[in-house]
């Protein structure tokens, strides 16, 4: 299945030294993929150099003479920036000249430019981030990571439902597991927001397991598709494990490097230590998901190397070709219809 991508190529802590390389590789390995690099003409031409010949009609570069800062206001972006790089790859989405939009940018800016250039889905209120994390079933994924503080149980109840949505078209699940993450299990733990959105989600067709704690996210007993919170307990969840990750790696380095000894143990470990690597490496896992928008945005880590870049744009081909802004439109409708005659 063909499908164009525009790519933000400005935005990011490198910008187009990782974006640029990291596209090319895509088109290299996807014969059908055609891709907008977004930005700066001049910087983007001497990048490319040869790639425009090689890919022919499938490498464009679409020139912005702006481009938004990582820690740029959002507001300031945009009604300030409307010929940056990401507003002008978002309006290409908009526009139907590409499938969907990847930004490794500012990501307070890029969902309020994306939802004032994209809207919302109509039934939904709010967007939400989704995105997978590494767990000891493979993975697991979870929403909100970020872009609603504060929710109400109306909020989680339709972030489950585009969640839902998501899982079953990436993972091709039939009726993905759904758990509200709880300070506990039992029915009686958690706020009051939370058993409201309990409540909502027992009495819907969702296939919804329960209350799941934090450990469930990456080692929890009982195995969920997608795990629901707002954006303010789901953003803190994933920046503790990140750091979690963080602190195990370099602990492992230190141990192995103290002595002569540990150095010999840690040759020996190697291949294990290598595959325990990729297992969890956060590269492999970049790239998350804007829902509730009439459009496919996906946010890539501002940090991430040429890897984790060509994954957030793998991830926006999976969501291409599976459809998925259509499915959620199609399942919201579905649900609000059923509510009504209820």
């Amino acid at each position: 299945m063909s499908s164009t991508i525009a790519i933000d190529a400005m935005g990011g802590d490198f910008g187009p030294q990782i974006t640029v390389p990291a596209s090319l590789e895509c088109l290299k390995a996807n014969p059908d993929l055609k891709l907008i690099l977004v930005g700066d003409e001049a910087i983007l031409n001497e990048l490319v150099t040869q790639a425009v010949a090689d890919f022919k009609d499938r490498l464009k570069i679409q020139h912005a003479s702006q481009q938004v800062e990582m820690d740029e206001k959002p507001q300031t972006a945009l009604r300030g920036k409307k010929d940056s790089s990401m507003r002008i790859a978002i309006n290409l989405v908009r526009d139907g000249q590409a499938d969907a939009c990847v930004s490794a940018g500012n990501t307070g800016a890029l969902m309020a430019i994306a939802r004032f250039v994209l809207k919302m889905i109509p039934g939904i209120d709010r967007p939400a981030i989704i995105s997978t994390l590494p767990s000891v079933f493979g993975h697991t994924h979870i929403l909100d990571l970020g872009a609603n503080v504060d929710c109400t149980a109306e909020h989680l109840y339709q972030f489950a439902i585009m969640g839902g949505e998501v899982v079953k078209a990436v993972e091709k699940i039939a009726a993905p597991k759904i758990g509200l993450l709880n300070i506990g299990e039992e029915d009686m733990k958690g706020n009051e927001q939370v058993k409201a959105a309990a409540k909502l989600l027992e009495n819907s067709s969702l296939n919804y397991m329960g209350y799941v704690e934090g450990n469930s996210i990456n080692a929890g007993s009982v195995k969920v598709d997608l795990i629901v919170t707002d954006g303010f307990v789901g953003n803190v969840a994933l920046k503790s494990i990140e750091g979690a990750a963080k602190m195990i790696a370099t602990k492992l380095k230190d141990a192995f490097s103290s002595n002569i000894f540990t150095r010999l143990a840690g040759i020996a470990a190697y291949p294990v230590l290598k595959m325990f690597k990729q297992s969890i490496d956060p590269r492999m896992y970049n790239g998350a998901s804007f829902i509730g928008l009439r459009g496919l945005v996906i946010k890539s880590h501002g940090g991430a190397d040429e890897l984790a870049f060509q994954t957030a744009i793998h991830l926006a081909e999976v969501e291409i070709e599976q459809d998925v802004t259509r499915k959620i439109s199609e399942k919201v409708a579905t649900t609000l219809e059923n509510r009504e005659e209820v």
